[in-house]
């Protein structure tokens, strides 16, 4: 008798799209970065009796704690990638920061348009010159800080070499009873994690701008933040120039609706992705083509869901006059961008019942 494993047919819970370890490393860039201005511009304000500087180093400090939960949520997913307690891996971690930080910057343009209404009631006294000078500074830090992130925003973390370990239970189907039982399987790398940078082109599905809404979030807090710096030095400048102060309070207002609704955008993405929404109707069509194609199959159900990032998952279940393995069905999709995970459930068509004609996908 040999002993036997069973490491070959076993899933790992590691993905390689959990760990980005470029983007972890250029997000606490951007917190370090923010975090020494946020304390220069305390420390000068109080030197020099700056309230501007001082506004600006507590603005900044919001900033730091939504980039903490970035930072926060890729060391988290790091950390617990190889967890038996994340069934598909810490992916959807990342969704959850970037929900996170997407109240965060909705809170943040509700509080900047109330305080807007607020000098549009009640005038204040401005002090140009040092504001322009400050707004100026965070228009600096902000753009170094998107460049960092933004250089990103395209980037996966992920491996060349999928391979697919499977498995179908062998067995006499009975009508209206699962042919093959469950079949799991997924593309996997067993390799080395890329720095985020390979294969957008050879994979579409790999190839969008959102599939990391941890660093998506980061990046919109930076760039609302340089956004919001460009409209108020041009509203100080007119204001100082022309005396036109009730600019500075209108393109603060500006500036909150436009973050609101990215704030809005990115609090319905992730919220998609953490209840499992599906979203992608190319990846169904697919899925449905491919098995319908081969023989008399016809897909009863079919539930995919993101696994985090690019990553997905399906149960698929089809029905057939002749059944074949649960492997042989999971070949079909092997080599279909974005689909880790596949569970395959297979009915026996009774001989006398007619399947209806497949509909060609849109």
């Amino acid at each position: 008798m040999h002993d036997q494993t069973l490491e070959p047919w076993r899933q790992p819970r590691v993905l390689l799209a959990d760990l980005r370890p470029a983007a972890e490393r250029r997000a606490r860039w951007v917190l370090a970065i923010t975090l020494v201005t946020m304390v220069a511009e305390l420390i000068a304000g109080w030197v020099t009796g700056s309230m501007a500087l001082l506004a600006d180093g507590w603005h900044m400090g919001s900033h730091a704690a939504a980039l903490g939960i970035t930072t926060f949520a890729y060391a988290y997913a790091r950390r617990n990638a190889a967890s038996d307690r994340f069934c598909f891996g810490t992916g959807k971690v990342g969704a959850l920061g970037g929900f996170a930080s997407a109240l965060f910057l909705g809170m943040v343009a509700v509080l900047m348009a109330i305080e807007s209404i607020e000098r549009l009631i009640d005038p204040v006294t401005v002090e140009f010159d040092e504001a322009i000078l400050v707004a100026c500074l965070g228009l600096a830090i902000n753009i170094a800080s998107a460049l960092l992130l933004g250089g990103h925003m395209h980037a996966h973390g992920h491996g060349d070499d999928a391979h697919d370990h499977s498995h179908g239970g062998h067995g006499t189907a009975q009508a209206g009873q699962p042919a093959h039982g469950h079949d799991h399987g997924h593309g996997h790398d067993h390799g080395h994690a890329h720095d985020d940078h390979a294969h957008a082109a050879a994979h579409p599905h790999v190839s969008r701008v959102h599939d990391d809404q941890n660093l998506r979030a980061a990046y919109l807090h930076v760039v609302a933040d340089a956004i919001t710096s460009v409209l108020a030095i041009v509203a100080l400048l007119a204001g100082r120039t022309f005396g036109w102060v009730v600019l500075d309070p209108l393109t603060a207002i500006l500036a909150s609706l436009l973050i609101g609704w990215w704030a809005f955008k990115l609090i319905r993405d992730t919220g998609n992705v953490l209840l499992d929404a599906s979203d992608d109707c190319d990846l169904d069509a697919d899925i449905r083509t491919r098995i319908e194609a081969d023989a008399d199959n016809r897909v009863v159900d079919l539930r995919i869901w993101r696994l985090g990032g690019v990553q997905h998952a399906a149960i698929v279940s089809l029905v057939t006059h002749d059944p074949r393995s649960a492997e042989h069905y999971k070949t079909l999709l092997r080599d279909v961008d974005g689909l880790d995970h596949v569970t395959v459930e297979v009915f026996r068509c009774a001989p006398d019942t007619a399947l209806p004609v497949a509909e060609p996908a849109l």
